[in-house]
């Protein structure tokens, strides 16, 4: 019960720290819808040359929702969130408060990836809501559409450790890294440009990017009603990813935390 209320608690303050930026919880809303409608009217308009029937706004916004989701909402939130709250606690000497304080290091980890993973479900929510509002209708099982959205949080917040403990060192580092890592990983990954009208080549390189994966699964699981035995490469890459990713996520933030006692 310790590290549960320790975590709780972590998490509650990274959340309270968010909401007093309301500006910035507002583009964080706005952002992802915008992406949507994007995404949605690209779907729409590619959709009368390339579908033998063209797809209605709804249908449209039912393709488009996992791609912004993944894209727009999870990667900034998770990746490019966990990062820059890695990066300001390093910054604002948080972690030397830390080795002073009972909290523990598993429970000050554990409490960052809560937090970041309530942002993105917030962030679930407001894009579901907001493409049902518009004519979408979701199919597939939700419970198997949470677990591959749990499996991309779980993946970005890795990621975002790994960044944020061994890349960055200034607040200013942040942004340099997420475009850097991140913009040509969303854009192969179909976040910004519909998968389906990639060359061959490009193709062949998205099997090898996690986002691709996150972005088919869910798109099969909502849009098309698929199972586990439709999507299983795309599933269980995201399963290896994910592990891996937070395995590696909290050594490189045990190691962080190695220097940070030295210094």
């Amino acid at each position: 019960m310790k590290y549960w209320y320790e975590t709780l608690a972590v998490a509650q303050r990274v959340l309270i720290e968010l909401g007093r930026r309301k500006r910035s919880l507002i583009f964080w809303g706005i952002f992802p819808i915008a992406i949507l409608l994007l995404n949605g009217l690209i779907f729409a308009e590619r959709s009368k040359t390339a579908l033998p029937e063209p797809l209605t706004l709804g249908q449209a916004l039912e393709r488009a929702a996992p791609a912004t989701l993944v894209g727009a909402a999870l990667f900034f939130s998770c990746l490019g969130g966990s990062v820059a709250t890695v990066v300001a606690e390093r910054e604002q000497r948080t972690l030397k408060r830390l080795f002073l304080s009972p909290l523990s290091g598993t429970s000050y980890f554990l409490g960052i990836c809560l937090a970041h993973s309530a942002i993105a479900i917030a962030q679930t929510i407001l894009i579901g809501i907001t493409a049902i509002a518009l004519g979408a209708k979701f199919q597939g099982s939700p419970l198997f559409a949470g677990i591959v959205i749990l499996l991309s949080i779980l993946s970005y917040v890795g990621v975002g450790f790994i960044l944020g403990t061994q890349l960055a060192r200034r607040t200013e580092d942040v942004n340099t890294l997420v475009a850097a890592f991140g913009v040509p990983l969303l854009i192969l990954g179909g976040a910004f440009v519909p998968a389906f009208i990639f060359p061959k080549l490009l193709l062949n390189l998205a099997q090898y990017n996690p986002i691709f994966h996150m972005n088919e699964a869910l798109t099969k699981i909502v849009a098309e009603g698929s199972g586990l035995a439709n999507i299983a490469l795309h599933f269980w890459f995201l399963v290896g990813f994910a592990v891996f990713m937070v395995g590696t996520g909290w050594l490189s933030y045990r190691r962080m935390l190695d220097i940070e006692r030295k210094l």
